[in-house]
């Protein structure tokens, strides 16, 4: 009996919480993914096929901002990156002009590579929470100028339009910035996936990316990709990676175009899972930064994989977002939480 609780002590940790450090950390965004299309992605996968399933700790994350019971993605994703709250359109700026440190920025100074994997522009909100600081998100000159100079390995995403001097109103070239600290920029999916270098910006498309099914299976070999790249430094790496569209088929309160999103999402849960099930030593987790459409399943068949969708309407919502962890120190992740507990939570577990 000793022996058996001594185990039971060295495996739970003190106070009955796991002491283990991940090396790596995936942090993955269904902007937009609410309960219930969560829900809609499982029974349209017919249930056990669904990745969601195969995480073994879930709970819930409060996402409303500090100043709007509804968040915006900006202030969503900077809670999510800095365990931080801010006015709806601030990405990573408090009231006061404070610019708030961020996640990446820790894992930067433990000697850890960062990145991002998303299916929008780079300086989208939710992207450019993980390395700017503006006080309204729409700066897009300003963030393509902090992409530019920022400390990420790899980004992959659209948004190469913003980085022509034709197109800034400053008439600067971020391209050029890039360049002289080393990046290599490539602009097709080839590319990307050929690249063998350190530093890689891949600007995909010249605006936002395509829709699913148009985009095809790109979001699942972009997030291995910069996976690969990232894992070659032996102190780690922290990453996001994002299903952006979610969001904007719920604001279209479009069925088909979720469907497609979340099929390309589950297939990019599944590759990431298998890795991290391989490593051992990563810690993946997945949540939203608010729910988009008011979406409820009336009816479908598990069976068939049917859902019928009703969308309540076009805009984001105030509830409460799920939230899947797996890999050391998962279980932190149960219950209900502020979205801000997220990055501190991870803050914990890495001793930053």
């Amino acid at each position: 009996m000793i022996l058996f609780a001594c185990v039971a002590l060295i495996v739970a940790g003190c106070g009955g919480k796991r002491t283990e450090t991940p090396k790596n950390v995936i942090l993955i965004v269904g902007d937009g993914m609410g309960v219930a299309q969560v829900y809609s992605s499982v029974v349209a996968e017919k249930g056990d096929n669904s990745a969601f399933l195969r995480f073994p700790v879930t709970g819930f994350s409060r996402t409303y901002s500090l100043n709007k019971y509804r968040t915006d993605s900006s202030a969503g994703g900077t809670a999510l990156t800095t365990g931080q709250k801010v006015e709806n359109y601030h990405v990573n700026w408090a009231p006061d002009s404070t610019r708030h440190r961020t996640i990446f920025d820790d894992a930067i100074a433990a000697g850890k590579s960062t990145g991002f994997v998303v299916t929008s522009d780079c300086m989208d909100a939710t992207p450019a929470s993980t390395y700017g600081h503006v006080p309204y998100r729409k700066m897009y000159d300003t963030l393509s100028l902090q992409l530019a100079q920022c400390q990420h390995s790899v980004m992959i995403g659209g948004g190469a339009k913003f980085f022509l001097p034709e197109n800034r109103k400053d008439g600067l070239a971020p391209l050029d910035t890039l360049a002289k600290r080393g990046y290599s920029v490539v602009y097709n999916f080839d590319s990307m996936l050929a690249f063998t270098g350190d530093r890689m910006v891949a600007l995909l498309y010249e605006g936002d990316p395509l829709t699913e099914p148009d985009r095809g299976d790109v979001l699942r070999p972009a997030s291995m990709k910069a996976i690969e790249m990232l894992n070659r430094n032996p102190k780690g790496f922290t990453m996001m990676i994002e299903g952006s569209q979610i969001d904007w088929a719920c604001h279209n309160n479009d069925s088909l175009y979720l469907r497609a999103e979340l099929a390309d999402f589950e297939l990019m849960l599944h590759a990431v899972l298998d890795w991290a099930e391989q490593d051992g030593n990563t810690l993946v987790v997945v949540t939203a930064d608010h729910e988009t459409g008011g979406l409820t399943l009336p009816s479908g068949d598990i069976e068939e994989g049917i859902n019928n969708f009703r969308f309540h309407w076009g805009d984001h919502t105030g509830c409460m977002v799920p939230v899947f962890a797996y890999g050391p120190g998962a279980e932190r992740f149960s219950g209900i939480q502020q979205n801000t507990d997220i990055p501190n939570k991870i803050r914990a577990l890495m001793g930053w």
